[in-house]
Order: structure tokens, then C-alpha cells, then sequence
């Protein structure tokens, strides 16, 4: 998000080392505390659980250790989950659209371009790169 641990220890009142522990997952982090967080960095809660996988995609292993958070990490770099089917369709709800990590972090990147028109032409370059609209 482009802030720095020291940064954001300050906005929640901690250490930068406190947020060190939170981010290695040394610290368990609470509720209120992603919550808080989440109104820092200006995120949705949902952005911490994007790469996680949901309710019907997890698969219960007799076989193996049960992971947490620690575990979870890795997948945090690894690509965004395709979106549903229907998430685009006309009426439908988008709110879950743009409440997912890559969407802020296209939206904040894009206005972070200082020349409108590069801006406008990006846009014009991400429309024609995705399919029309049924």
C-alpha cells in the first residue's frame, strides 16, 4: 500500500515492531485490530481474505496439518481468483467486485499517473483489451 511499518504503527498507536510481529504472523491479530487496520491502509476487510480460499473451495484433510494465517502467506503473491461467473453481469451486484485487493490496487495505481491524458488513454487501452459488454 505503499506505507511503511513505521507509518502505520504510528496511525494504530504501535511500534513499528509490534506491526513487524503482526505482518511475519508472530502476533495473532484481533478483530479490532484488523479493523482498525483495514481504516488506515483505507481497505475493505475483505482485502486481508481475497487469496484465501472460500467456504466451497476448501477441503477438509484428515491427512495433513491444519494450516493458519502463518501458512497462508505465500498464497497472498500468488494470482487473483478468477472472477465468478455472472459478476459482471447487467444488474447485477459489483459489490464484491469492488471491494477485492486488485481493485484497489488498479484504482490507486491508476490515479497515481500524473498526466491525465496517459491516464485517459490507459483506459481506453484496458477497455479494448477486455470483452464487450453483453
Amino acid at each position: 500500500m505503499g506505507m511503511s511499518q513505521e507509518k502505520l504503527g504510528d496511525a494504530l498507536g504501535l511500534t513499528f515492531q509490534q506491526v513487524q510481529k503482526y505482518e511475519r504472523g508472530v502476533n495473532r491479530v484481533g478483530a479490532s485490530r484488523l479493523f482498525d487496520i483495514s481504516r488506515v491502509l483505507e481497505v475493505p476487510i475483505s482485502f486481508f481474505f481475497d487469496a484465501l480460499p472460500t467456504a466451497s473451495d476448501a477441503r477438509v484433510r484428515a491427512d495433513g496439518p491444519v494450516t493458519g494465517f502463518a501458512e497462508t502467506q505465500a498464497s497472498f503473491g500468488a494470482p487473483p481468483p478468477v472472477a465468478s461467473p455472472g459478476i459482471f453481469a447487467p444488474g447485477g451486484d459489483d459489490s464484491a467486485l469492488f471491494s477485492r485487493r486488485e481493485t484497489v490496487d488498479l484504482v490507486r495505481a491508476y490515479y497515481r499517473i500524473p498526466d491525465t491524458e496517459v491516464r485517459r488513454k490507459m483506459l481506453d487501452l484496458i477497455r479494448t483489451m477486455a470483452p464487450a459488454e453483453p
